[in-house]
């Protein structure tokens, strides 16, 4: 089976293999254009790869905000800089988000160069697609490549959208040096209106759900569907809609109702956590394709394990969402019937929690995790360790039982149907209340997750099922970069971020016996005067007068 896989070694893209000797021969950031779109390649290769290459440009997930300590570089991942985790090394560049040093000077994941880059790449491959003289069996692949690639400058303009709001749009423009690169931003509606008019220009175009083995990694309508279903939740959300327009909510709403009535091809995975290690599934819409490996694992696992399964457990999850995962009976545990008990906290939680998140005690690699005080995964001293007691588990396979890593599938998941089921439940229910759909949404996640009951209590509130929506998406979306953009949509990034971060202090008195005390972690803050965007970077400042900054920065 072959899939179309974006390998990246010492930042050189290795595609499909060419048979031409002087593409071979010529680096990928040299080919020109009468290499790339070969007058005499009638099955247009070359400007396929020239396309694959573009979609590495999508947001590739996992532990992506670099950070330098001396000679040694870690990366975080972005839900490290909300309230579900910190970085387990202090002083990390994700760090800037939650402490105020984020500044135009010194952007933090700066998305500004990158996506720019993807919609030149897009408009230059649909200025020059025509030179390709396709023959005819390859007519209808070379239509849902240009559709392709207009998605892809859809979703470039929705990553710039997310950060920054209004941007300058470009349409088909190519800019060159000799051009007026003084260019206005346009405002945030036209910013995401031009995202919606490419959305509908080119969904039908697109490859139809189910996606064949060869071209799993492409954009089809569903991965249309589903940009055009986040977009619009985000427009109808407290920070884009601040009248709070029913309107919006109602057509978010139908956005994500679209998208699920592909439900013939389009669906909940059985299980969980194996959804994340399976390159075809039916839940998993489009996911930024890499090949095997274990760099999730290396980079997150607990820290106490040596040689074939060392690893650096650079993420260190919350006690805030700890908090936030039940009971398995569906009961939140601050409700005195649920059956937590403080003095054995990871007992019968919800199962996602353990497919989340470690614990003290957790199996992993044929030991129980240790992060008690002193223990092999917390020893203290100045060595990079868990700061909550905790370690991220997302994204990773049972090795409860094994001796040693062995390569998975790691696709950071950039649209998956669940959300698709959140994105509806919270947009109907703020347009018309909890009604019997919007309840069977997020009944249908509970149930997949192995809540027994999985009912949710009945005769709730608008209110109340908004705050059971937004816990479900917090728990179900843990780490998926999802977080992140939903305190600031939700405008509660003022609230959840300005304070203290807990962790939990675990002492063993005695072998096997722990004792647990809450602590604070982090202290966090977030100024809800300029921080609801990202600065534009200062070097594009200074090189376009007529770009303005956003306000605050």
């Amino acid at each position: 089976m072959k899939h179309f896989i974006y390998i990246i070694f010492g930042g050189v893209l290795c595609l499909t293999a060419c048979k031409k000797s002087n593409i071979e021969q010529t680096p990928l950031e040299k080919w020109t254009k009468d290499v790339i779109f070969d007058p005499t390649d009638s099955l247009g290769n070359y400007a396929k790869n020239f396309l694959n290459d573009t979609y590495v440009q999508l947001p590739t997930g996992f532990n992506r905000i670099g950070t330098t300590f001396g000679s040694i570089s870690a990366n975080d991942i972005l839900d490290a800089a909300s309230d579900d985790a910190i970085s387990s090394r202090n002083a990390s560049n994700v760090e800037s988000f939650t402490n105020g040093r984020i500044s135009s000077n010194a952007p933090v994941d700066d998305a500004w160069a990158k996506n720019y880059v993807g919609i030149r790449r897009v408009n230059y491959f649909l200025a020059n697609i025509g030179i390709v003289p396709f023959k005819q069996s390859m007519v209808v692949e070379k239509n849902y490549w240009i559709a392709e690639s207009r998605f892809l400058r859809a979703m470039f303009y929705f990553e710039l959208f997310k950060r920054y709001g209004g941007v300058p749009l470009l349409g088909d423009r190519i800019l060159n040096l000799d051009d007026d690169l003084s260019l206005r931003r346009n405002s945030q509606d036209e910013v995401a209106q031009y995202i919606l008019s490419e959305i509908e220009a080119v969904k039908d175009k697109l490859r139809p759900n189910p996606i064949q083995d060869a071209d799993i990694g492409r954009a089809s309508k569903a991965a249309a569907l589903a940009l055009k279903s986040r977009l619009l939740l985000y427009l109808a959300s407290p920070l884009y809609n601040p009248g709070n327009a029913p309107a919006k909510w109602q057509a978010a709403a139908i956005a994500a109702k679209d998208l699920m009535s592909l439900t013939a091809t389009l669906g909940l995975e059985a299980s969980f956590q194996s959804m994340f290690l399976n390159r075809k599934n039916k839940e998993v819409i489009l996911a930024f394709q890499r090949n095997v490996g274990t760099s999730v694992e290396v980079d997150n696992a607990p820290i106490g394990y040596t040689d074939a399964v060392a690893s650096n457990g650079l993420t260190s999850p919350t006690q805030e969402l700890v908090d936030a995962f039940g009971m398995k009976n569906g009961k939140a545990i601050t409700d005195p019937t649920s059956g937590y008990n403080p003095n054995n906290p990871y007992l019968n939680r919800d199962p996602r929690f353990y497919s989340t998140i470690f614990h003290n005690g957790m199996m992993w690699v044929k030991r129980a995790v240790q992060t008690f005080e002193g223990g092999l995964d917390k020893p203290g001293g100045i060595v990079t360790q868990t700061r909550t007691g905790y370690y991220m588990r997302k994204f990773m396979a049972d090795f409860s039982n094994a001796t040693t890593y062995s390569n998975q599938t790691h696709n950071p998941v950039i649209f998956r149907y669940a959300e698709t089921l959140l994105n509806f439940a919270e947009a109907q229910n703020e347009f018309s209340g909890p009604n019997p759909e919007v309840i069977k949404a997020v009944e249908d996640i509970r149930q997949r997750a192995g809540l027994v009951p999985f009912a949710l209590p009945t005769g709730l509130s608008k209110e109340q099922m908004r705050i059971a929506i937004r816990n479900e998406r917090r728990l179900e979306m843990a780490f998926e970069e999802q977080r992140f953009w939903d305190i600031r949509r939700w405008k509660i990034a003022e609230q959840v971020l300005n304070g203290k971060l807990h962790g939990m202090k675990i002492t063993q008195t005695a072998p096997g016996v722990f004792t647990y005390a809450p602590f604070e972690a982090s202290t966090v803050s977030f100024n809800a005067l300029k921080m609801y965007s990202y600065p534009i970077p200062y070097s594009e400042i200074t090189k376009n007068t007529n770009l303005t900054q956003n306000l605050g920065w």
